[in-house]
């Protein structure tokens, strides 16, 4: 059986929250505690495994992140954690705004709300590229062998692409300012 998640667009998602249905944020810890849709719980991909969804038998239950693709991305996790037919906010959180629904900011109170990085995807678009980039620079500059480098650097992006799984990804979310401040 093919894993689905049936796109909802965010009116649908604002009604079926009204009546009762559970709404999921994949983000991390940052992203979220700088915006998100109020009642939502964050269980961010990186450790989603483990975090252990408890949804009661019955419920709707709607995942989302920002723009929609990574929950496309990683539908098959997803959906293999709740009984029943899951869905999906079409468009994530931008497509909430877009629709002019609420979104709850970030806590102003927070000590490093300023200074926190962009979400933990794009450090990880980051760090890729720069160690391809240094792989690269060290193998035709240094040794052929430091190629190797890239290598492994390709086939973690190919292996989490296919599969859904970034270890890069869960080891920056541990990082001290990837940490939601309270």
């Amino acid at each position: 059986m093919t894993a689905v998640l049936t796109e909802l667009d965010p009116r649908a998602v604002a009604d079926r929250l009204k009546a009762g249905a559970v709404l999921v944020d994949i983000r991390e810890p940052n992203e979220f505690a700088q915006a998100h849709i109020a009642g939502a719980l964050l269980r961010p991909l990186s450790s989603f495994e483990a975090a252990h969804l408890k949804i009661e038998p019955g419920r709707d239950v709607i995942f989302t992140c920002g723009s929609g693709m990574r929950t496309g991305a990683a539908c098959a996790r997803l959906t293999a954690a709740v009984d029943g037919e899951a869905f999906v906010l079409r468009g994530g959180l931008n497509a909430w705004k877009q629709a002019g629904l609420p979104v709850q900011a970030g806590q102003a109170t927070a000590p490093r709300q300023d200074t926190r990085p962009e979400g933990v995807m794009r450090q990880v678009l980051l760090v890729a590229g720069l160690l391809v980039l240094s792989g690269g620079a060290l193998g035709w500059l240094v040794h052929p062998g430091f190629f190797v480098l890239t290598a492994i650097v390709g086939a973690g992006l190919t292996f989490a692409g296919a599969s859904g799984i970034c270890l890069m990804t869960r080891i920056l979310a541990l990082a001290p300012w990837n940490r939601a401040t309270t």
